[in-house]
């Protein structure tokens, strides 16, 4: 960022003196011009004055002007344009100047001016014409330097100038950088202290959207560090359990009955493994859905009765009744998340009931807004435990949820998905009455 401000500050440095050089030369070559004509216009009169051109039979090879003025050429035409005199060449060499703009000029209003290129364009020179009372007309000329060649004779000065200016903005620029900055270092290094004020209210937004990003991403890191902590503890229980009775068995020392018994256990410690491994995978997946998953026009109810009727059969192994109840609700969501969704609260339901106990699904419009909601009797959760239960692994009773082959994901899985559809969960439950989770669509 330093770099960047300084490489920026140089180079704002050099377009202004190029722009400021290029403009007051420009703005100088014009009032040089200026100062050219009137001076030609000067030497004009006082050539005039001297009474050298008053009658055209005068000797011109009395009249000498080449050394008197060397740098002001001198021209005397007559009135049909022939050349009578002229100070830096012999007269009978001229073509005629009835051509010359400056000289037709000169005899229609007195006076006339040109500037003319020469072919070398290093160089213009500069006409003034002005009418005598005898009728012809006295030109003066003088050769000056072209813009171009200015510049030219100009470009050592300013290349010089150019480095120096340089050279001072790379040591303002960065003092200017490390001033401009130093406010910035001061208050990330204390994004901690909520007691920090900025010392620009300019930079009290960025201050709190740091402050923000920084709590978020501290919060992030530690929850990834427990769910991996969490991950780890999860896997090895199923997996010390699947070692253990499979080393029993490889002992051969167990009685079939307890050979029996320890490939159940297998197995179980298998599914959970499985099923805890099928949980995290999912939730990787969540963690990386984009806005671009695909949402169609949705029959809430039509996916609840399914998940019910496919849960039926494990509810009633269970000695769980569930029964559905509602309307048709269409909403804009994803189908396969949406069953997701469903059959893991349903299934908490049936997990988390008693014997006998009965779980109700509802799908209704309350208050202009589609709702979910999975009612239960079961064992229902204590008030303290009720804001920790859509954490990953947090489990109220984790002695029960191994037992009915829970993983501690199912919630937090329906917290995802519930988020994706920019919807609104709501938990009622008491322990001994029961559990009613409601979802706003």
């Amino acid at each position: 960022m330093k770099s960047k401000i300084n490489k920026r500050l140089v180079g704002i440095a050099i377009l202004a003196v190029i722009a400021t050089v290029i403009g007051i030369t420009i703005i100088y070559y014009g009032l040089f011009q200026r100062q050219v004509r009137a001076d030609l216009s000067v030497s004009a009169k006082l050539l005039k004055d001297t009474h050298y051109f008053e009658s055209v039979n005068i000797d011109t090879d009395e009249i000498d002007l080449s050394t008197d003025i060397e740098e002001l050429r001198v021209t005397w035409v007559a009135e049909d344009g022939t050349v009578l005199y002229d100070n830096d060449a012999s007269a009978e060499l001229l073509t005629n100047h009835n051509d010359r703009p400056e000289i037709q000029e000169a005899f229609v209003n007195g006076v006339g001016e040109a500037i003319r290129k020469s072919d070398t364009m290093n160089k213009n020179t500069f006409y003034y014409a002005i009418l005598l009372d005898n009728g012809t007309v006295l030109r003066v000329a003088t050769d000056t330097q072209s813009l171009l060649s200015v510049y030219i004779s100009v470009a050592p000065v300013i290349t010089l100038i150019i480095l120096i200016i340089i050279s001072a903005c790379v040591v303002i620029s960065h003092l200017l950088t490390r001033q401009l900055l130093k406010p910035i270092e001061v208050m990330v290094s204390n994004l901690e202290n909520a007691d920090y004020e900025s010392p620009y209210k300019e930079l009290d937004p960025l201050s709190e959207m740091l402050r923000s990003q920084h709590t978020d991403v501290l919060a992030a890191a530690k929850a990834r560090q427990d769910f991996t902590a969490n991950v780890s503890h999860e896997l090895k229980t199923p997996l010390t359990a699947i070692s253990g009775y499979a080393e029993l068995l490889e002992g051969g020392v167990a009685s079939e009955e307890k050979q029996n018994h320890f490939y159940h256990e297998i197995r179980k410690n298998a599914d959970r493994l499985l099923a805890l491994i099928n949980d995290i995978i999912r939730l990787s997946e969540l963690d990386r859905v984009n806005q671009e998953l695909a949402f169609d026009r949705i029959d809430l109810y039509e996916v609840a009765k399914e998940c019910v009727d496919d849960l039926s059969v494990n509810a009633k192994v269970k000695d769980i009744s569930i029964a559905i109840e509602g309307e048709k609700c269409v909403i804009n969501g994803n189908r396969d998340l949406l069953r997701e969704l469903i059959e893991n609260l349903v299934q908490n339901s049936i997990r988390y009931n008693n014997p006998g106990g009965k779980v109700l699904v509802s799908v209704n419009t309350i208050d202009n807004s589609t709702c979910l909601i999975v009612k239960d009797n079961g064992i229902g959760i204590p008030a303290a435990d009720q804001q920790r239960v859509f954490e990953r692994f947090y489990r109220v009773d984790k002695s029960r949820s191994k037992a009915t082959g829970g993983t501690g994901l199912g919630l937090a899985i329906v917290k995802h998905i519930v988020e994706i559809h920019d919807a609104k969960i709501e938990l009622d439950s008491a322990p001994g009455v029961g559990t009613t989770i409601s979802v706003l669509f």
